[in-house]
C-alpha cells in the first residue's frame, strides 16, 4: 500500500479510509497489519469469545476483535481489546460508540510468522506505558504467552500456567493449555 510508511499526523491518518487488514499509526508513519493466518482467527475468537462468556453476564468486561482505540498519539487494532464495564465507550443514549479515543484495560496482540516477537514485544510494552492495564502476547506457534502489567512486570505462561485477568476480570479462569488446545480440532 502506497501509504504505509509515510509521514502523517494523527489527523490525517484518522481521515484516511478503512483498509483491510487494517491501518495503525505510530509515530507520524502508518504500517499495516498483517493479514490473519486460520489459528491466528481462532486464538482471537475463542480468546474473545472466553472473555465475553464470563465478563458480559457479569457486566465486568466487554472484548472485542479488531477494533480500533486511538490513544497516547497512536492509533492501534489489537487482535482483541477489552474494556471493564465501566470503561466501555458510550453514546449518550447507552449505545456502544463507533470510535474510541480510551485505552484498553487489556490489549492483546497474537503473534503471526510474518511478525517478530521483538515488535510486537515493544508494542505491548506501549500500551502498558499508556494506560492499558495488562497487555499479553500470545504466540501459538510457540504456545505461549507474555503478560505485561503497567507496573512493568513481565511474565512467561505455558501450560497450565493461569492468565491472570484478575485486576480486570476477577475470577476468570483459562489457562495457556486451554487456549492453545482450541488449535486441534477433534
Amino acid at each position: 500500500m502506497a501509504l504505509t510508511g509515510r509521514r502523517v499526523t494523527l489527523e490525517e491518518f484518522l481521515a484516511l479510509p478503512e483498509a483491510e487488514p487494517a491501518l495503525e499509526y505510530a509515530d507520524g508513519r502508518i504500517t499495516q497489519k498483517v493479514s490473519p493466518k486460520i489459528y491466528h482467527g481462532r486464538m482471537q475468537y475463542r480468546f474473545a469469545e472466553a472473555v465475553n462468556q464470563y465478563g458480559e453476564p457479569r457486566k465486568l468486561a466487554m472484548a472485542f476483535t479488531e477494533t480500533r482505540s486511538t490513544f497516547g498519539g497512536r492509533s492501534y487494532v489489537p487482535d482483541v481489546g477489552i474494556y471493564r464495564w465501566a470503561n466501555l465507550p458510550l453514546l449518550p443514549d447507552g449505545k456502544l460508540a463507533g470510535e474510541s479515543t480510551i485505552p484498553w484495560d487489556i490489549a492483546v496482540e497474537v503473534v503471526s510468522p510474518e511478525q517478530s516477537r521483538a515488535e510486537i514485544e515493544r508494542k505491548c510494552r506501549w500500551y502498558t506505558e499508556n494506560g492499558v492495564e495488562i497487555a499479553l502476547m500470545i504466540d501459538p506457534d510457540r504456545e505461549d504467552i507474555i503478560r505485561f502489567a503497567a507496573d512493568g512486570r513481565r511474565v512467561e505462561l505455558r501450560g497450565g500456567d493461569r492468565i491472570d485477568l484478575d485486576t480486570v476480570l476477577p475470577g476468570f479462569v483459562l489457562t495457556a493449555a486451554a487456549l492453545f488446545a482450541t488449535l486441534y480440532p477433534g
